[in-house]
Formats: structure tokens, sequence, C-alpha cells
């Protein structure tokens, strides 16, 4: 026997609630990088479109939103 009163050999016992909220913080960051890099391809491939529309030198290549009118 150790100091601390284990035996000698044997690994420390591991905290199975502390390991628990490690791998949910982990796996929240996880999605967040994923999400991440599916915005950024969404909006390179939107910024693409408009690129190589105004290269064909078109010029209504931008979408404009006109509020509906309340009559």
């Amino acid at each position: 026997m150790t100091a601390d009163g284990e035996k000698p050999g044997q690994p420390p016992p591991e905290d199975e609630g502390n390991r628990n909220v490690e791998n949910a913080v982990l796996l929240g960051f996880l999605a967040v990088l994923v999400g991440a890099g599916v915005w950024l391809l969404s909006t390179m491939a939107d910024v693409r479109k408009v690129q190589d529309c105004a290269a064909q030198g078109r010029r209504n290549c931008v979408e404009i939103e006109v509020p509906d009118r309340a009559r």
C-alpha cells in the first residue's frame, strides 16, 4: 500500500460524472463547429453565384426584396 491508501499498480478511479460533463461539452463544441462549417459553405456558395453572374456581365445578380404592400 502507498501513503494515500491505494494499492500500487492500480490506476486511480475515474470520476464518471466529470467524464460525462466533459463528453457533453465536447459534443456541444463539435455541433457548433459543424454548424459553423455548414454556414460557411452556404455563404461561400451564395457569393460564388453572385460573382459568376457578375462575371457574365449581368446587372440583376442580387435579388431585391420588396415588402408587400397592404391595401
